[in-house]
């Protein structure tokens, strides 16, 4: 079976740029920007994003090309004992972080409607949390599916199936073709039309002014390399998917160099708009910032929406505002489906179109549990602990495994003799040793803060029976897919150095 490749270096730049940007780069870069000393914060994020962010991505994308397959195949490929790693990333992913994160993509098209007419009403955070989410006490109250929900989920997979479908060039491609493009236009109307706001210039300020006091605290760096990790789908295998789907010279550095800083160019620009219409929102109410400040889904989901209905035609800048966070999503989710599909498709040599089809039914399937009453309590826990322990644990490892048990002369060389930007020794050395202390440290932080107290103050039982237990269930799923044989000949061919 021959291996499908972009169209175009453009093509795989948008769709690394459409898998790197997501949700969390409108709401969560702004909020943790403005929490850890506005513009002061951009010292450790950049900092982070040269000494982690990028060398890792040239990793995952040196990793995909040079062995040409899926994370399990290019692992399975570089040490045949440690397959399972690259089957624990798509697999915790797939059967994961795309069940709950295309529900919250479902809010936002909810609320992209909602805009319209401003269904919200004069209290948003009621709205939200009782009449929409109809939220429970706590994760064993399911309660019922709410309804509303899960005819946005039905629309949603249904683009997600619809886009993978097509394949890597008539569908991946060419969705991201359209997607970045129309992502950046109404983001580029959002800022400029929040700029105009009465209010803009305080709300600017709070976001971009530094307080260089705070970048003494650990917990600052420490969260700027979390957020970097995260924001450009690191440990995901998704990058390395993608890698192996680019012809034979490719500029490796030069792509990870456009993807990493366009993902963060986008987070940054889009703060402008967050932040503009926070500082409205606080001299229409008379308020500080702070006090109209919400974190993260409250941000979207309760101050947005506070915000739109004070402001002139504010339903237009509503839908506007939704229907970017829907863009970004979908761009996300789909090559999430796709790492998972690339990997099943290498090892036991499925036909493609009936397996989307498949695996979209039994992920719609798995994203019911989080439309219920508990749905969201549910989905912070899944969150915390996949993005807390699993990803950082495959970081790890994929350090350790590449770094360590893998000639990484040999990758080095090999995206060198393809590359303009040069690696030097300075890149073994950030791979072999700093990037896996940095991972380290937040990893042993996390688990200290875990055992300190429960986190969200949930009970122990919720934590375990669904954290925990969700982690051990993707893991198991991994060995027993690493043990099977190969039906391809995919896993004799080794890699383009060999």
């Amino acid at each position: 079976m021959k291996r499908e490749q972009w169209k175009s270096q453009l093509g795989f730049l948008l769709a690394a740029v459409g898998s790197a940007i997501g949700l969390g780069n409108i709401w969560r870069f702004s909020y943790m920007a403005y929490s850890y000393g506005g513009g002061a914060f951009l010292i450790p994020y950049l900092v982070a994003l040269l000494t982690a962010g990028i060398p890792l991505l040239i990793l995952e994308f040196g990793i995909g090309h040079e062995r040409i397959g899926s994370a399990p195949l290019a692992y399975a490929k570089i040490k045949k004992n440690w397959e399972w790693l690259g089957w624990w990333a798509v697999t915790f992913v797939m059967f994961g972080i795309v069940l709950y994160y295309v529900v919250i993509i479902a809010w936002c098209l909810n609320f992209f409607v909602l805009s319209f007419n401003l269904s919200w009403g004069d209290d948003p955070n009621s709205f939200f949390f009782k009449q929409f989410l109809s939220l429970s006490k706590s994760p064993s109250e399911i309660g019922e599916i709410r309804t509303p929900i899960l005819f946005a989920l039905i629309v949603i997979w249904f683009i997600n199936w619809a886009i993978v479908y097509r394949g890597v060039q008539r569908g991946i491609e060419l969705a991201n073709k359209i997607f970045m493009p129309l992502l950046f236009v109404l983001t580029a109307v959002l800022v400029f039309w929040s700029l105009s706001l009465d209010g803009a210039a305080e709300g600017l300020k709070a976001y971009l002014t530094p307080d260089f006091s705070k970048i003494a605290d650990p917990k600052v760096w420490i969260d700027a390399y979390s957020q970097i990790f995260f924001t450009l789908s690191l440990g995901f295998g998704i990058m390395i998917a993608y890698a192996s789907y680019l012809p034979e010279k490719s500029d490796i550095t030069k792509n990870s160099v456009f993807t990493a800083f366009i993902n963060s160019g986008y987070s940054l620009f889009a703060g402008l708009a967050v932040f503009s219409v926070l500082g409205f929102m606080a001299k229409s109410e008379g308020k500080a910032i702070s006090d109209v400040v919400s974190q993260s889904i409250g941000l979207a989901f309760v101050a947005y929406p506070k915000a739109v209905s004070m402001m002139p035609a504010g339903n237009i800048f509503g839908a506007i505002f939704f229907l970017c966070l829907v863009v970004a999503g979908i761009s996300s989710s789909v090559s999430i489906i796709e790492a998972f599909s690339s990997a099943i498709i290498d090892k036991f040599g499925v036909r493609r179109k009936p397996f989307i089809t498949m695996i979209s039914v039994i992920g719609f399937l798995g994203s019911i549990i989080f439309t219920t009453q508990a749905g969201l309590l549910w989905l912070d826990i899944v969150d915390h602990f996949l993005t807390h322990y699993g990803l950082v644990v495959v970081g790890i490892a994929e350090c350790i495994l590449v770094g360590w048990f893998f000639r990484l002369d040999v990758l080095r060389r090999h995206i060198n003799r393809i590359s303009n930007i040069k690696l030097g020794l300075w890149w073994d050395i950030l791979i072999k040793y700093f990037v896996p202390l940095v991972l380290g440290i937040i990893l042993v932080g996390d688990l200290y803060n875990e055992l300190k107290k429960p986190y969200g103050g949930y009970t122990w039982t919720s934590l375990i029976l669904i954290g925990r237990d969700w982690i051990l269930f993707t893991l198991i799923v991994a060995f027993v897919l690493a043990s099977r044989p190969w039906k391809t000949e995919h896993i004799k061919k080794g890699g383009r150095s060999s």
